[in-house]
């Protein structure tokens, strides 16, 4: 009797609460899985950014020269990180969800009272959190190698967040629609890494032919390196205000997409 006044004295409990809690709950074990197997989600970005930067940045950076203005060990740098987080943010969504509809416990996170918002943006910013530390991460080997200007801080973190936040909805998406494993490998091996070293990671794109530098500016990836590249630098093969208009573009239909998805129930229900 004493229980059963007890709870309906209690007071009702917030819509707010609940997804704070659930939005909550999804970052920290994300950001748990993330360190649980840290010698695959951050040893081989470390590994690999220390490969680049002996073999492109000291023997073939040598008979490079400058570029941009910049000695190429400096000019690398920014793509190289910029790399390793879109690579990484990617990653982590196309994997963790996808493994959330292989193992049957997204179920649990579809029947439970949060809207579906709050899901897409818990793994986005679980996708944002690998990505931020893996930048950190290759930040650090990079310094190691070259001495990194710094142009202006406020665009360098804009830049790695939203471009973070944008291939993590790519890879949300990805895995909404994936079937089995291949599938989630599929975008990344043969749509994200040309795109990406095809991006401007390693050299400028003004030392391309007419043809090829138009063919560059569709490459959204390009956006994505150059105004990173600008927040250290100061220099850009593209406007950095439009570089950011895309990428804030990018972020929120990509959102809006996962979200109208989830609530159709493409990929979860079928």
């Amino acid at each position: 009797m004493d229980t059963a006044v007890k709870q309906a004295a209690a007071p009702p409990v917030r819509p707010g609460t609940v997804r704070w809690i659930g939005y909550k709950t999804i970052v920290i074990r994300e950001y748990g899985r993330i360190m649980r197997i840290w010698g695959q989600t951050i040893v081989p970005s470390v590994v690999a950014a220390s490969l680049y930067f002996v073999i492109f940045g000291s023997l073939i950076g040598r008979r490079v020269g400058t570029m941009g203005g910049f000695d190429y060990m400096q000019y690398l740098a920014p793509g190289i990180i910029m790399m390793h987080v879109i690579n990484n943010s990617y990653a982590n969504v196309v994997s963790s969800f996808f493994g959330a509809k292989f193992g049957k416990h997204v179920e649990e996170m579809l029947v439970s009272p949060l809207p579906n918002w709050i899901i897409v943006a818990g793994y986005a910013t679980g996708g944002l959190v690998r990505g931020m530390l893996v930048g950190i991460a290759v930040t650090g080997i990079a310094l190691l190698f070259t001495h990194l200007h710094v142009h202006h801080v406020l665009i360098i973190i804009a830049a790695v967040v939203l471009t973070s936040l944008a291939l993590s909805l790519g890879g949300f998406l990805n895995a909404l629609f994936a079937k089995n494993f291949d599938q989630v490998n599929f975008v990344p091996v043969f749509v994200l890494n040309p795109l990406t070293y095809f991006g401007g990671v390693f050299y400028s794109v003004s030392l391309l032919p007419a043809w090829a530098q138009k063919v560059s500016f569709l490459n959204p990836i390009l956006y994505m390196v150059n105004a990173f590249r600008y927040g250290f630098l100061g220099v850009s093969d593209v406007n950095v205000g439009i570089a950011f208009a895309l990428l804030i573009a990018a972020a929120v239909a990509l959102f809006v997409v996962a979200v109208v998805l989830m609530e159709r129930g493409t990929g979860t229900r079928e």
